[in-house]
């Protein structure tokens, strides 16, 4: 049974109560546990330091608010950045696979971001990542839209197709970057390219936190849009919506978040395949409601995610996306199956 309007106000509101939680719980979970308790402590003393006085370590300070609270805030901004380029692409191409990593845009943003790395060094200083990650999905997307649509128009089929043809070829030729690259940077990218948020530091959260703000604020505000898309082209034709114009821009946009954020985590899958198909069953389709919903949902089962890539091993850290890779590759079974 889909919830209604109120209920799903609701149901955002239980969902960013369990984030706040889980946000307190995750920083204190690692290879040295830290009480809730002292977490909150330390964020108080931080945020006000005449409240609370200090009673514990500066080592156990560093850990929490140095390490441990960038890379949860950074899991938190990925999650839901990911789970909302997926619901605008399986919206606007009304593809139900459809998704960054999927699509190509992981893949695009990640040769971008290892061209930077190895090859190109970081020639507009902190912006270079970004802007090559961005500049990567952006193209990377594109030729997907370009390969699907030669022949007889643009089919769910082809589209899977092309994404998975685009992303193969991108993967080999980063791979080929880091074969040819230095060792030590060729680790180093390597670990990254498969997910990764250890290098997370409060100075860089700025920028995907901006990004992320600017990117849910429009989709949401083109929600009816994105809706009018999914019953089809002519009929968002009849309601006066440029149905071509509106789709490369929701490209863009969706290029634009997926690069800044790989540009900062490295390439993590299948958050956006796996959060807007469990919101519809919960929502139904209006993209007004799955669109909150998907973000506090992707940042959540990221958050979680990256608790358990640090526990598992630890000391040493999983990377991410070798977490979400086995939950997402489940999940595309299940689809497959069902469907």
């Amino acid at each position: 049974m889909l919830l209604s309007r109120i209920q799903t106000g609701s149901l955002l509101g239980l969902l960013f109560i369990a984030l706040l939680i889980s946000i307190c719980l995750s920083v204190a979970i690692g290879s040295a546990n830290v009480s809730p308790g002292t977490v909150f402590s330390i964020v108080l003393h931080k945020l006000a330091p005449s409240l609370q006085e200090v009673e514990w370590s500066k080592g156990k300070e560093a850990i929490i608010w140095q390490i441990r609270f960038p890379r949860v805030l950074l899991a938190v901004f990925v999650g839901a950045g990911l789970a909302i380029v997926g619901t605008c692409l399986q919206a606007v191409t009304r593809n139900s696979m459809a998704d960054p990593y999927l699509f190509g845009a992981s893949a695009g943003a990640s040769f971008g971001a290892v061209l930077v790395i190895l090859h190109l060094g970081m020639f507009l200083g902190p912006f270079s990542l970004p802007l090559a990650a961005f500049t990567g999905a952006l193209i990377s997307m594109l030729l997907v839209l370009l390969v699907a649509y030669k022949g007889q128009g643009l089919s769910q089929q082809k589209l899977i197709l092309s994404g998975v043809a685009v992303h193969f070829i991108l993967m080999s030729m980063t791979n080929f970057l880091i074969f040819s690259g230095k060792q030590q940077a060729a680790s180093s990218a390597m670990f990254w390219m498969l997910g990764g948020l250890g290098s997370a530091q409060w100075g860089q959260l700025l920028y995907p936190c901006l990004v992320l703000i600017i990117v849910f604020a429009w989709m949401y505000y083109w929600s009816g849009t994105l809706n009018a898309i999914m019953a089809g082209d002519e009929t968002a034709t009849t309601l006066g919506i440029n149905v071509t114009q509106t789709r490369i821009a929701v490209f863009v946009l969706c290029a634009l978040l997926t690069g800044v954020m790989v540009a900062f985590s490295g390439a993590i899958g299948f958050v956006g395949l796996m959060v807007p198909h469990t919101v519809r069953l919960l929502v139904g389709a209006d993209n007004a409601k799955v669109l909150p919903v998907s973000a506090l949902v992707g940042a959540l089962l990221l958050l979680w995610a990256d608790a358990l890539a640090r526990t598992i091993i630890a000391p040493q850290d999983l990377p991410v996306g070798i977490v979400t890779a086995v939950l997402g590759g489940g999940f595309f079974i299940h689809l497959m199956a069902k469907k």
